[in-house]
């Protein structure tokens, strides 16, 4: 789940996106103050939108906000009061988290293009990486399928020019991280950085 606010250029709207896949053919369901947007073809509810939100929810986030337990238990309190047809499940691990790059291998259809098999900790992620210091035996930043960079972008799972790929690795610069170099390249970290564990992102 990703939430985001900005009283002064949206208004006074909480946007909650359940899902990474975009809507084909968006349904809008009322209920008290939500819209809740489905997909039409199979119902599945996508996202919605909390009007009047600080009057549900306290942030002061400008953009992303962080999604804690305190956050879903006002969502929560706000879908009974408005009767809304809502059920949250929402995922409170960490979406940034060290990875150590366990093989790095050609892609066969791009030279500047490596497919990359990134231990996070419970699973093994393949992910295509465009970055020319990437080698096997780094631990680096991975951000997860659902994580949303500090420039907005949502990270989904995708393919690139045939090659699946389930997340990313970070630069500096993306992780919006002070005093970033310029140079191209993924942020690598020290060796005794903990594989799995949460890498926090400077907030903006």
């Amino acid at each position: 789940m990703n939430v985001f606010y900005n009283k002064e250029h949206v208004g006074d709207v909480l946007l909650v996106q359940l899902a990474t896949e975009p809507i084909v053919k968006t349904i809008v369901e009322r209920a008290g103050d939500f819209a809740i947007l489905k997909e039409a073809q199979t119902g599945e509810i996508k996202a919605f939108n909390l009007f009047h939100a600080s009057s549900y929810v306290q942030t002061d986030a400008n953009g992303v906000v962080d999604v804690t337990p305190e956050l879903v238990a006002q969502l929560e309190a706000a879908i009974e009061k408005n009767d809304a047809a809502l059920r949250l499940n929402v995922d409170f691990s960490p979406k940034f988290v060290v990875g150590h790059v366990e093989t790095k291998d050609k892609h066969p259809n791009a030279d500047k293009l490596s497919i990359c098999s990134v231990n996070i900790g419970d699973e093994t992620l393949q992910i295509v990486c465009g970055a020319p210091n990437v080698a096997a035996g780094q631990k680096v930043v991975v951000a997860k399928i659902g994580a949303v960079m500090p420039s907005g972008m949502l990270i989904k799972a995708g393919n690139l020019r045939g090659v699946d790929s389930f997340g990313m690795l970070c630069s500096a610069r993306e992780l919006a991280i002070p005093n970033a170099p310029s140079e191209k390249g993924i942020l690598v970290l020290s060796e005794d950085a903990v594989v799995g564990s949460a890498f926090e992102v400077p907030s903006k």
